[in-house]
């Protein structure tokens, strides 16, 4: 669907709201429109149009069951935020050469070095599994955490957000983060990862805690994020559908908010449209493995509309700027795909700015979601990101990481 289209469909669902046919109004704005703040706004495969509802829906039950992605698992662990909610975790550990680390002491009088632990945060609408690919690649390389944030995943509903109707903001989920590294990692160098909203969670933890990155953190990976001005991303729409989306959005996403219910029937009966938005706004290159393209679908569909909107604010305050220099001396990878709509490679770039000695890695034809469509450049630049802080030896494969591409029949 051209841009225009896409702000024709903006326009409609906002006109029906105006007329008062709320159920009419959930399905195309849960779909149209609070996709928008999800990492996805309007836009479909015109291809989609011509395929009939009940095909479609039998392919995506296919590829649910023939997909692998996010089968991976680790080690249950829960966290609490300050809060109280439930955070939950999993670690992939590591068995040390020549046995445990207990073993080790005491077969050499002396307590072994503390491995590296590399924590991933993932973005928003996600779980942890949209690293699946870096997580099977690393597997028995590097220990790892992998958490879902609050509200996401596997972890518990924001407790602020449901008892006292507080919206999120980034701080909270430094803070987060920070009691999930207390719960799985107390000890030891870190490596930090953040995708989108991940990456802005890592700089909240800097911002909050810097001296825990001066003390623990050896690398530092973001990718495909923002360190402020996300009011100003035009998802690649034109000026006036911005400005229309700009304005209504916060108090269009607070209403469907309260009204989750009528709006999960909505995003059920207009599927294959919220699927054509979440492929255009989490991938630039036409190859992509269909079976990868629902995992995403699945991960976004899980998200409840109320958890939408609840953390669309945190995204226009956020600003993290000078938090930044709390990386300045460590190893930084920070990477992005050129045709990301949602947190523009732009924004890497100003990062990068930032960080001089950071490697700036910038991904042609591909978009948010640039960890599932390129993962072999994303695994390498991270392999060699841990490399370079020491946390794996020079001479460590890393694993295969699959492809997110589509294979000839």
């Amino acid at each position: 669907m051209s841009e225009s289209s896409a702000e024709a469909a903006l326009a409609v669902a906002s006109a029906t709201a105006a007329a008062g046919n709320w159920r009419r109004a959930t399905g195309l704005a849960g779909a149209a429109i609070g996709v928008v703040a999800a990492g996805a706004a309007a836009g479909v495969a015109l291809e989609r149009m011509t395929v009939g509802r009940g095909m479609r829906k039998k392919a995506r039950l296919a590829l649910d069951s023939a997909g692998p992605y996010g089968a991976l698992r680790g080690m249950p662990g829960k966290a609490y935020a300050d809060d109280g909610t439930e955070l939950y975790y999993e670690v992939d550990d590591v068995e040390p050469e020549g046995g445990s680390a207990p073993r080790r002491r005491r077969l050499f009088g002396r307590k072994a070095p503390l491995p590296v632990t590399v924590v991933f945060s993932h973005g928003y609408c996600l779980s942890q599994d949209s690293w699946h690919f870096q997580r099977a690649a690393l597997r028995g390389v590097v220990r790892t955490v992998h958490w879902d944030q609050r509200s996401h995943g596997r972890s518990g509903r924001g407790v602020r957000q449901v008892q006292d109707d507080v919206p999120v903001d980034i701080d909270q989920l430094g803070r987060d983060l920070k009691a999930v590294i207390d719960a799985a990692a107390p000890e030891g160098p870190l490596v930090l990862v953040g995708h989108s909203m991940g990456g802005m969670t890592v700089m909240a933890l800097a911002d909050q805690y810097p001296e825990l990155i001066r003390e623990r953190v050896v690398a530092v990976a973001l990718v495909g994020t923002s360190s402020g001005r996300l009011g100003e991303v035009n998802f690649g729409l034109p000026v006036a559908g911005v400005n229309a989306v700009r304005r209504v959005l916060p108090g269009l996403l607070k209403a469907l908010g309260q009204r989750a219910d009528l709006v999960e029937k909505g995003r059920q009966a207009t599927a294959d449209l919220f699927a054509g938005i979440i492929k255009r706004y989490s991938f630039a290159s036409r190859d992509v493995d269909p079976a990868v393209a629902r995992f995403a679908e699945r991960m976004i569909e899980a998200t409840p509309i109320d958890v939408v909107a609840e953390f669309y604010p945190a995204f226009t305050d956020h600003d993290k700027t000078e938090a930044l220099a709390h990386f300045r001396d460590l190893p930084v990878l920070v990477l992005a795909g050129i045709g990301d709509l949602v947190t523009p490679s732009e924004h890497s770039e100003a990062i990068a700015g930032l960080l001089p000695d950071a490697e700036l890695v910038l991904v042609p034809d591909a978009g948010h979601l640039v960890m599932l469509e390129h993962p072999e450049v994303v695994t390498d630049r991270l392999a060699d990101l841990l490399t370079r802080a020491g946390a794996v030896p020079a001479g460590a494969t890393v694993g295969g990481y699959g492809s997110s591409t589509a294979q000839p029949g």
